[in-house]
């Protein structure tokens, strides 16, 4: 049994973040509000130990967690590559979120500074059915412009699919909920699902639906109605941005991957959370960038394969700004 280690990264404006070696998982960031004092914008658990027991393992929320070896869900319980079958970990078909996933292991420590830790893990060939040894690096750094980065970088002895994330809850008035917030996101489509939430294959048009926050807009706006979608990206590396009046807080979102999954579950489970953050309706918002659910299993989605002699990379930046 590995030992539960919390590491806690600050800038010298006072910013702060804590991850954890289980799941490689944010569990708490601290940020400057219009105030003059702070607001933890990752709903969290009060204790670091809540996170590796019940209730919590019984339920699958990926609290601020780092998602692998695929983010999403893959459909058919397997998927091929080289005309070879490897069938997965699955509930009724759906393989989500690599099954028994990287969220659920210890990692290990590499390297840390007051700013910056790096954790590594190893997976090894056919775990939850994957083929190949995936080693993995997470990078999680304060930057002294108060930003999050989160950078994650594989490499594989053997072609597999890769498509890692980070899962955050977010809610930058640090209680209550994220429905008054303004929400803007750089996408001009999303993918259709079925009953499942498995992609159907289709990209669809996203102007003038629920999915369309070209321009920013609460996000309680008349047709939402919550999401659990993925948003295909548009150009640019700001991808998506997030701000509350009441806290003063602006957050933008900067990555290069083709899709970002964005979720924001009605209800919690009754957990002990921190501050009572996720308590209430719609206490919080996920932005997961990521390639796209299921891209194993359609070829035309963006590639998701890894080769022996490739590396992966997915950098997430969080900039936050305080408007006074």
């Amino acid at each position: 049994m590995s030992k539960l280690t919390v590491y806690t990264l600050k800038n010298s404006n006072g910013m702060e973040l804590q991850v954890s070696n289980f799941g490689a998982t944010v569990i708490s960031l601290k940020v400057p509000n219009k105030s003059g004092s702070f607001t933890n914008v990752i709903v969290g658990l009060e204790e670091a130990q809540d996170y590796i027991q019940p209730p919590y393992t019984d339920v699958t929320l990926f609290l601020g967690s780092s998602i692998g070896r695929y983010a999403g869900r893959i459909s058919k319980g397997k998927f091929k590559i080289d005309g070879k079958v490897y069938p997965l970990e699955h509930n009724d078909g759906v393989h989500l979120h690599g099954g028994e996933g990287f969220d659920k292991k210890y990692w290990s420590l590499k390297s840390q500074t007051d700013s910056k830790v790096v954790l590594t893990h190893v997976s090894p060939h056919l775990e939850n059915g994957y083929p190949g040894e995936l080693k993995v690096e997470a990078l999680f750094e304060i930057t002294e412009n108060n930003c999050l980065i989160v950078n994650y970088s594989a490499t594989t002895d053997q072609s597999t699919p890769v498509n890692l994330t980070i899962h955050p809850y977010i809610n930058l008035n640090g209680s209550a909920s994220v429905l008054d917030q303004e929400l803007w996101i750089n996408s001009a489509q999303h993918l259709e699902v079925d009953s499942q939430l498995i992609p159907t294959g289709q990209i669809l048009e996203s102007a003038n639906t629920a999915f369309d926050y070209s321009s920013s807009s609460k996000v309680s706006k008349p047709e939402f109605e919550g999401f659990d979608d993925t948003f295909v990206m548009g150009e640019g590396n700001l991808k998506a941005a997030l701000y509350s009046s009441q806290s003063g807080i602006k957050m933008n979102v900067y990555h290069s991957q083709p899709a970002m999954v964005i979720y924001t579950p009605k209800q919690f489970p009754e957990l002990k959370f921190k501050n009572k953050l996720g308590e209430g309706s719609f206490p919080a918002i996920c932005f997961e960038p990521q390639n796209f659910p299921d891209a194993p299993n359609n070829s035309h989605f963006p590639n998701s394969i890894l080769q022996a002699n490739e590396t992966y990379h997915n950098e997430i930046k969080f900039e936050f700004l305080t408007i006074v």
